[in-house]
């Protein structure tokens, strides 16, 4: 049987005329983004060390901003950055080890695409007020020492208060997922749920960091940032004198001026059993002082604070302290006025605040407060291997921040959600260096895709049945020619042995 029998002339017609219509269908390009991993370094020089964070990121992005995945980090040997001041040329000395670390981290063809960039926050800050031309030597070693590494150096900063809050707020809500969620397709939408906010607990100042209403008139500082295709006004709230440190002075001179003919004072923000000898001019200068005069306070320059863990009187004590002062802007202006919406969740950046949500599972916050302020320093210290002194001031922290909720502000205990956050996360304390990276993924150019010819879907339908039914009437025919064939064979077979 010849393949002519088998595939008859209108079956080969078929064929052309379907190769003809391949041809002459209308395609179109469509973009392949190839799936190649990008990385970028962030410097972050705090007050007493320098860490170096890497990030991973495919090269999709999702309208202009990078996907963030992945997050490593290598602690720098050394003081921190503000510290070489005057010995800037040990700079380089202290990176090289993490720099090293670096380089076998990242693979080798991408070292020279790596963009490299530095960022100081508060210790620096400070320096740049004191000693204006310090930082630029600090910052030009830098200069030189980044430079020389195989990555691609982009800037030294020093970050203001406002900015470093408002990377903040991009890390939080990036890894909570409210800027966007992947859909059926996989393809990147807004996720509609809304930013939250973050309150960062600080050694001498509080700030408030969210999303505000256009038209607010009260006094902030803040950023406008464009972040997967949606534009977000982020302003800070600060509130100097209110941080961990400041708040003990305070709430300490306070003490010692209401029990000024003791020389043995207590204190119901403090642990019981926990104790410690102030001097009065530590906790009575600066420009956070609570009063100026000290004619009145006799007697010794040194007293023992005691700690009694009473939680009723030790939020008193605060609310009063908080409503007299006159330096905190989160009680000048109404919620409503300014942030949008006015019931906007925050989500607190603080030890004290970790410390409640692991020990104290409770999302009334005045039962938490109750309970952590009620905890003998037994306790805290079974609970947790921070320092004791740190310990001792979780309670009045956590004062502060529920009396701010009594003001209308709402802060989420959720422990899931914070569970969550620091899984994604990791060190909390990277926040601001990956939101600040998140931005920078804007001005990060994307791989050029590559392309493949398609053709639209009704089309390829059409052209699908059409070969099915080209491809099954030729089985068929086929078929047929075979059974018709073999029965010829049968039947001449049959006729020569009758005729024997």
């Amino acid at each position: 049987m010849s393949w002519r029998e088998l595939l008859p002339p209108w079956l080969v017609i078929a064929a052309g005329l379907t190769g003809i219509v391949l041809l002459c269908v209308s395609t179109k390009d469509v973009p392949v983004s190839p799936l190649r991993t990008k990385y970028g370094i962030v410097l972050d020089a705090g007050s007493s060390h320098t860490i170096l964070f890497i990030y991973q990121w495919t090269t999709t992005k999702g309208n202009k901003t990078g996907v963030i995945r992945e997050c490593s980090s290598c602690l720098v040997q050394g003081l921190g950055i503000s510290n070489y001041s005057d010995f800037p040329q040990n700079v380089k000395k202290s990176l090289e080890s993490c720099l090293n670390w670096a380089q076998k981290e990242i693979p080798a063809d991408q070292h020279s695409q790596t963009p490299l960039y530095f960022g100081a926050s508060a210790s620096t800050r400070q320096l740049n007020l004191t000693h204006p031309t310090l930082p630029d030597g600090v910052l030009a070693a830098l200069a030189v020492a980044l430079k020389s590494s195989p990555f691609d150096f982009q800037r030294a900063q020093i970050l203001s208060s406002p900015e470093k809050e408002a990377f903040n707020w991009v890390a939080v809500n990036y890894v909570l997922g409210n800027f966007f969620k992947y859909d059926w397709r996989g393809q990147l939408v807004p996720s509609g749920k809304g930013t939250a906010g973050v309150l960062s607990v600080g050694g001498t100042s509080a700030q408030l960091t969210a999303v505000v209403k256009e038209e607010n008139q009260a006094p902030m500082e803040g950023a406008r940032l464009q972040l997967y295709g949606q534009t977000h006004s982020v302003y800070t709230r600060r509130c100097p004198c209110h941080g961990t440190d400041q708040l003990r002075s305070s709430l300490l001179s306070t003490l010692i001026q209401e029990q000024r003919s003791a020389k043995t004072v207590s204190n119901p923000c403090w642990p019981l059993s926990y104790s410690w000898e102030v001097q009065w001019h530590s906790v009575h200068a600066g420009p956070c002082a609570v009063s100026n005069d000290t004619s009145d306070i006799p007697g010794p320059e040194v007293f023992n604070i005691i700690g009694s863990s009473n939680p009723t009187a030790c939020m008193g004590l605060v609310q009063r302290l908080l409503n007299s002062s006159s330096s905190c802007s989160f009680f000048e202006h109404p919620l409503s006025s300014v942030y949008k919406p006015s019931q906007t969740r925050f989500l607190v950046m603080s030890e004290a605040m970790d410390f409640m949500r692991e020990t104290v599972r409770s999302l009334d916050l005045r039962q938490a407060v109750n309970r952590l302020c009620g905890m003998s320093l037994k306790e805290l210290v079974k609970e947790s291997q921070t320092s004791l002194d740190t310990l001792a001031d979780y309670c009045l922290v956590s004062a502060f921040i529920f009396h701010l909720s009594t003001k209308g502000y709402t802060f989420d205990l959720d422990r899931s959600v914070w569970t969550a956050f620091q899984k994604k996360m990791g060190d909390p304390s990277s926040g601001w260096t990956l939101g600040y990276l998140l931005n920078l993924t804007n001005t990060v150019p994307q791989d050029s895709p590559t392309f493949l010819k398609g053709i639209e879907p009704g089309v390829w339908s059409l052209l699908l049945i059409l070969f099915v039914v080209l491809l099954t009437g030729s089985f068929m025919r086929i078929s047929y020619r075979v059974m018709v064939k073999e029965n010829s064979f049968s039947n001449r077979n049959s006729s020569v042995f009758d005729d024997d």
